[in-house]
């Protein structure tokens, strides 16, 4: 198609003939959700000889070495309980696998995670729904106008995650109305995924199948806050809801009753936070229980702002939560190097001998 427009800076403004470049074509919902995320096999990569190689060099690998050791050692220690703690989106970007594979080969003993990891990604998984590797380098309106979430270069179907909500709030139908920690309706999440499942081997599944109970103590931020208020607005009068002081006292009962602890910990936020209070909260019931004695942090937030999140963990010992003889800070993007710390542990096995603490069934 061509048209004519005055040439601009012609005093004449003679008429210059332009070729209209059609549009480009926009993709479709279907075309960008064609490559679904592909979860790392930390039993197909040889992790060990890989942190064996990162011990003897520098900088961030070095690091890396040490906080792998310092894990196996929590692994070896047959006094100590492993517990793990989970922000971001490592989930969604490929490391669903590696925590499943951690409960199913006795690495971790309790979870503290966001609802955004157990729920939007780990549970919505389960219902047989994907991730998909997508783009930054994309016009974030055109994925709103076909319903397309985006995690950085990750991409979800929000179509599918409201069919989560709903999932979430018809569980939720299914309970006796009253006040449930975020463990304690995990629990129920499991328990329905262990008949309904579409994709078997989440998250979710799995501990509930072998005992280890998953805290999430901002649970409503998340997919599942969305199911809640849906259940909540059909069910004034009598529903479910999420009591956050019971879930810190029940993970606190967890501490007092494991004494030695060791923190893996992916990301900051809330969930590292909350794994270190209990040693702050058992104090304050009275109850002499020791610090954390193991502890790694695998993140990327800067330390100079002073938010919770960047604190390191010889921070954290002022606060009378964390040893600061076994301790690691590794600044990296976690999916560069959990897959290989987690690999290591497997492959020199200190795990075999642990036997499982089965938290969960303190709550029955």
């Amino acid at each position: 198609m061509e048209f004519l427009c005055p040439l601009y800076g012609n005093s004449h403004q003679q008429p210059v003939r332009i070729r209209r470049i059609p549009d480009m074509a926009k993709p479709s919902k279907k075309e960008l959700l064609k490559e679904a995320v592909k979860h790392i096999d930390i039993k197909k990569i040889n992790g060990k000889e890989i942190i064996d190689a990162y011990r003897k060099m520098s900088f961030s690998s070095r690091d890396t070495a040490r906080a792998a050791d310092i894990f196996s050692m929590s692994l070896k220690d047959k006094k100590a309980s492993v517990w793990l703690t989970l922000a971001g989106s490592t989930s969604a970007g490929g490391c669903m696998q590696v925590y499943v594979d951690m409960v199913k080969h006795k690495m971790v003993d309790v979870i503290v995670a966001t609802g955004a990891s157990i729920v939007d990604m780990d549970f919505f998984e389960a219902l047989g729904y994907k991730h998909y590797q997508g783009t930054t380098f994309i016009d974030d309106g055109l994925l709103r106008s076909l319903y397309i979430d985006r995690i950085y270069d990750t991409f979800i179907d929000e179509e599918q995650l409201q069919a989560c909500d709903r999932t979430v709030s018809e569980i939720a139908g299914t309970l006796e109305p009253r006040p449930y920690s975020s463990r304690e309706f995990i629990w129920e999440m499991g328990k329905w995924l262990s008949k309904n499942a579409r994709k078997k081997d989440s998250l979710v599944q799995t501990a509930y199948e072998h005992g280890v109970p998953i805290f999430c103590p901002a649970f409503t931020d998340s997919s599942a806050g969305f199911g809640l208020v849906h259940h909540q607005w059909h069910n004034p009068g009598r529903h479910v809801s999420i009591d956050s002081a019971r879930d810190f006292l029940e993970l606190t009962r967890i501490k007092i009753d494991s004494g030695e602890t060791g923190l893996f910990m992916i990301g900051g936020g809330v969930p590292k936070n909350f794994a270190q209070d209990t040693v702050v909260a058992a104090e304050i019931l009275g109850k002499d229980v020791p610090v954390h004695k193991y502890a790694v942090q695998i993140t990327v937030a800067d330390v100079r702002d002073g938010a919770c999140s960047s604190s390191t963990l010889k921070e954290a010992s002022s606060w009378g939560k964390v040893s600061t003889v076994y301790e690691q800070m590794v600044y990296a993007e976690a999916t560069t190097v959990l897959p290989l710390i987690v690999a290591n542990a497997y492959q020199t096995g200190a795990w075999r001998n642990r036997k499982p603490r089965n938290y969960a069934a303190h709550f029955s």
